[in-house]
């Protein structure tokens, strides 16, 4: 049963995109999550839009929050609540991660569990449909704390995840983004130099805490 639960969409044009937490007063769990850090103006929120993100940011905070109290382990809670955002072509992880200039995305991940100290991520995966579990295995299954690349999807793939078309990470929004800035670049007839400030938000992330009292912590980019 919930007890005295607290929503809290936090929508700062200079500071975090968005949020959502879900705590119990009792303290017996707790989840934070974020849908990205960095700067969305104003005239590029609509209320539309805004509306599409809290709903998707509940959506996975609810989740995160119903295993925890069902007594699941924070590490699979973090797991399935970053997969959730993972999943959705609104944030700027797995489905819907930004290109890279060669128009292909590379996909990284982490995540640290506060009672064994244990950690795992993986970077630059083009892949595996889910970065945040990659890492997860990792974690449990691997002696190295980070792997990238092909030797990060091989070891995925190894621990049973299917492979994916890079492709199916597309979506239209992050192209046209894309296009502007090779424009972008072309016009100024200099190496790419990064996002624009305004430009500069993404990565989704979950902390938790377990009925067990561990602290895990996760966070998945594209």
């Amino acid at each position: 049963m919930l007890k005295n639960v607290s929503v809290k969409p936090l929508l700062a044009a200079s500071l975090c995109a968005l949020g959502l937490s879900f705590q119990a007063m009792a303290a017996d769990v707790a989840i934070v999550i974020h849908g990205g850090a960095g700067t969305i103006l104003k005239k590029n929120m609509t209320p539309e839009r805004e509306k599409a993100y809290v709903e998707k940011l509940t959506e996975a905070v609810k989740k995160g929050y119903a295993l925890l109290q069902s007594g699941v382990d924070g590490e699979t809670a973090v797991v399935e609540t970053i997969q959730v955002l993972e999943q959705s072509p609104l944030f700027n992880a797995g489905i819907g991660a930004v290109y890279t200039f060669d128009g292909e995305h590379e996909l990284d991940a982490s995540m640290m569990h506060g009672g064994t100290l244990n950690a795992g991520a993986v970077a630059g995966v083009k892949t595996i449909a889910s970065p945040i579990a990659a890492a997860q295995a990792v974690m449990e299954h691997s002696p190295h704390v980070m792997l990238s690349g092909k030797g990060a999807e091989e070891f995925a793939l190894s621990r049973g995840m299917e492979p994916v078309d890079n492709h199916i990470f597309d979506t239209d929004r992050r192209y046209k983004a894309l296009e502007k800035a090779r424009e972008r670049i072309l016009k100024a007839g200099i190496a790419y130099g990064g996002q624009q400030g305004n430009e500069r938000f993404g990565t989704v992330g979950a902390v938790v805490i377990d009925k067990q009292g561990n602290l895990v912590a996760g966070t998945s980019n594209g």
